[in-house]
């Protein structure tokens, strides 16, 4: 029995897009929900978290302590499951420390986690020494990687797959945003636990190719050892579309202003405007370019981030 603290409201619905699916003469489009996850807004971090803090806890962890950008999805719902569990929460956040607290920083804030300002580049470092002052001024921290992405985290997706095909969803394919790895290991290797034939296409949102190729079959391969058998994952078995990385990350541009208003206004959806829309705009293009069949059934599977809409420096660009 793997540990697990049951946080979430599963299982997230599984939802058809017709007006989408018409609007853009392409195949059958599904969406699971997992915006609907229930802690802070939800997202895909809460499955993840159920793991996670289960290892904490069998640690006697009394803070936690994990990294992201200002407008982070995970940092969010890390400090509301904190703030649930009654633990201490210390952020270590990149971004500019003069900005208006709204988004998802705003919801740190009420959750009253403590942030830690870093630039992106000295983030790693800045999270290593936040968790050192915490451990030697005996707050017992455990520390959360980036995004929860680790053998750990990645278990909640094994799980997840494992819902959709309880739910008997069975769809050709399953896209994503896919950026630290973990939500993409967990699903691959719960498709090949479960003898799945489809395909699993993660769009990257900041990462090359290769480089989250190599990430994702790491963490897959690493969780599958939870289950006894260590099952190997190779790079080049994991799908991974770089297409879409456009400016940067975190920078929003028009194809994914473009594919957020159409996911509202055809099917009354929000998505994100980091993970999500990048996400969604990568399929939308794909589809345009006839990548998928149209006799096929592709599921978006939708990680949440819906809180960063407020962002002011998202919000100004997706006002019409």
């Amino acid at each position: 029995m793997i540990p697990r603290i049951r946080i979430a409201h599963l299982p997230t619905p599984v939802e058809a897009l017709p007006r989408l699916s018409a609007a853009l003469g392409g195949p059958r489009l599904l969406v699971k929900r997992d915006d609907l996850t229930g802690l802070a807004f939800g997202g895909n971090k809460t499955r993840k978290l159920e793991f996670v803090l289960a290892e904490a806890l069998s640690h006697g962890a009394r803070t936690l302590v994990t990294t992201g950008a200002a407008q982070s999805n995970h940092c969010r719902q890390t400090a509301a499951l904190a703030a649930q569990v009654g633990l201490d929460c210390i952020l270590v956040l990149n971004g500019d420390t003069n900005a208006p607290a709204s988004g998802n920083l705003l919801l740190d804030q009420l959750f009253a986690a403590e942030i830690v300002w870093t630039t992106r580049e000295e983030r790693q470092a800045a999270l290593q020494s936040t968790f050192q002052k915490a451990w030697e001024a005996g707050r017992r921290p455990y520390l959360i990687p980036l995004g929860a992405s680790n053998a750990v985290g990645a278990l909640g997706y094994v799980f997840a797959f494992e819902e959709l095909m309880i739910q008997q969803v069975n769809p050709d394919w399953i896209v994503f945003a896919s950026s630290s790895g973990g939500t993409q290991a967990g699903l691959v290797l719960g498709a090949r636990r479960a003898g799945w034939s489809g395909k699993i296409l993660g769009i990257s949102i900041d990462e090359p190719e290769d480089e989250l190729q190599r990430m994702v079959a790491e963490l897959a391969t690493e969780a599958s050892e939870r289950f006894g058998d260590k099952i190997p994952f190779k790079p080049g078995e994991i799908l991974v579309n770089p297409d879409y990385l456009g400016a940067g990350y975190g920078i929003l541009a028009q194809p994914e202003i473009e594919a957020i208003r159409l996911f509202a206004r055809t099917q009354g959806l929000l998505l994100d405007p980091v993970y999500t829309g990048r996400a969604a705009a990568g399929m939308i293009d794909l589809i345009g370019k006839g990548f998928f069949r149209k006799d096929e059934t592709v599921l978006f599977w939708h990680t949440g981030g819906t809180p960063a809409l407020f962002a002011q420096q998202y919000s100004k660009d997706l006002c019409v």
